[in-house]
C-alpha cells in the first residue's frame, strides 16, 4: 500500500495490508469470564502495538506484524455500545458427506513475521503479558513452503487482491461506519490425507483445484460437469459483480506425528462473503456437487472473528477498563 513506511519503523498493529510473510503463527484463546481477566485482556491489547516494537525493531527487515480479532461472545461482554453490523458466531456447516465445525474462540492473533524467531518471541511475551486470563485452545506455527505452494503441491493465494482492491475486498467501508478499517476474520484448521491426495493423477488433483498444478494456469471449467475448488471458492452476485477475500494461508505439519495441513485464514469486507463461499464448497452448487478437495482436507476448528482498526481496538481497550 502506498503512504507506509514499514522499512524504517515496525508495522502497526491491525494492518490487514501487511505483507504476506514466510512465517506465521494463529493462535485462538478463549478468556475467563471474569472482570480481572476482561480488564487484563484489554490492557495487554491495549498495549500490542508498543510490543510489536519491542520485537520488531530488532530486525525491521524481518516486517513483525500482528492481527487481533475479537469473537462475538467476548465483544458481548464489553462495556461497549456498538457491535460490528455482520458479526456473529460460526455457524456449523453440515453437507451430505463433510462437516465444517464451530469450534471456541474469544481472541485470534495473527502474527507474521520474515522471520520464525521473531514470531515466537513476540507469542511468548504475549502469553506471559495474558498471564492466567486466557486458555490457548489452537496454536499454529505456519510457514512459506517453496513458491507459496500448500502441501498438497498447488500455489494458494494467486487470486488475492492488490492495489486499491485489497481495501474494496478486506476492508470495512462506510457501509458500518462505527467500524471503518476493521475486517471480519473467519479461521479453519485442514489437516490433509497425503497419502490419499498423492494417488490422484494429476490431472484430476488439476481438475479439483482448477489450476495446473506446475505452471498455476488457471483453468476455464465452466462447462464441467463438476465445479472446481477454485470456482466454488469464487463468489459472484446476481448482478455479475464479483467478491474477493484476502486469504494469507500457511502449510504447517509434524512429520513425525504424520500431520500435514493447511490453516485458512480470510479476511472479508464482508462477513456473509467467506459464509457463502463455506457454504458452496460444503453443500455444492448444484446441491450434493461438494469441493472434492474436502476429500482430502478435513477441518478441524471454524471460529469468526472481526478484527477492529487500531483506534477501535484502543477504544475497546479502554472501555473494557471503565
Amino acid at each position: 500500500m502506498s503512504g507506509k513506511n514499514w522499512d524504517r519503523v515496525p508495522i502497526d498493529v491491525q494492518s490487514i495490508d501487511a505483507p504476506l510473510s514466510r512465517a506465521a503463527v494463529f493462535l485462538v484463546v478463549t478468556v475467563a469470564n471474569e472482570q480481572t481477566a476482561l480488564a487484563k485482556v484489554f490492557s495487554t491489547l491495549d498495549g500490542l502495538d508498543d510490543l510489536v516494537k519491542t520485537v520488531g525493531f530488532r530486525d525491521l527487515s524481518a516486517r513483525l506484524s500482528c492481527i487481533a480479532g475479537i469473537g462475538v461472545d467476548l465483544w458481548d461482554h464489553l462495556h461497549f455500545d456498538k457491535r460490528p453490523r455482520e458479526l456473529r458466531p460460526f455457524a456449523q456447516i453440515e453437507g451430505a458427506v463433510h462437516v465444517a465445525p464451530s469450534t471456541p474462540g474469544d481472541l485470534l492473533f495473527h502474527i507474521r513475521s520474515e522471520r520464525p524467531d521473531l514470531c515466537f518471541e513476540f507469542e511468548r511475551i504475549l502469553l506471559d503479558s495474558l498471564g492466567t486470563s486466557v486458555t490457548v485452545v489452537d496454536e499454529v506455527s505456519g510457514f512459506r513452503y517453496f513458491d507459496a505452494r500448500d502441501l498438497l503441491g498447488f500455489v494458494d493465494g494467486t487470486a488475492n487482491p492488490t492495489g486499491l482492491d485489497l481495501p474494496a475486498s478486506a476492508i470495512v467501508g462506510d457501509e458500518d461506519a462505527d467500524f471503518v478499517g476493521g475486517s471480519y476474520v473467519i479461521v479453519q484448521k485442514y489437516l490433509h490425507d497425503l497419502r490419499a491426495w498423492a494417488e490422484v493423477p494429476t490431472p484430476l488433483q488439476e481438475g479439483i483445484i482448477g489450476r495446473t498444478k506446475l505452471d498455476n494456469i488457471e483453468i476455464d471449467d465452466d462447462d464441467a460437469p463438476r465445479k472446481s475448488h477454485k470456482s466454488l471458492a469464487t463468489i459472484v452476485d446476481a448482478g455479475g459483480i464479483e467478491y474477493d477475500i484476502l486469504r494469507d494461508n500457511m502449510p504447517f505439519g509434524r512429520p513425525g506425528q504424520g500431520e500435514f495441513g493447511t490453516y485458512f485464514i480470510g479476511y472479508s469486507r464482508y462477513l456473509w462473503v467467506i459464509e457463502k463461499m463455506l457454504q458452496r464448497m460444503y453443500i455444492g452448487d448444484p446441491r450434493g456437487a461438494y469441493d472434492r478437495i474436502l476429500d482430502f482436507s478435513t477441518p478441524h476448528t471454524g471460529t469468526t472473528f472481526f478484527a477492529p482498526a487500531r483506534p477501535i481496538l484502543q477504544a475497546l481497550a479502554r472501555a473494557a477498563a471503565a
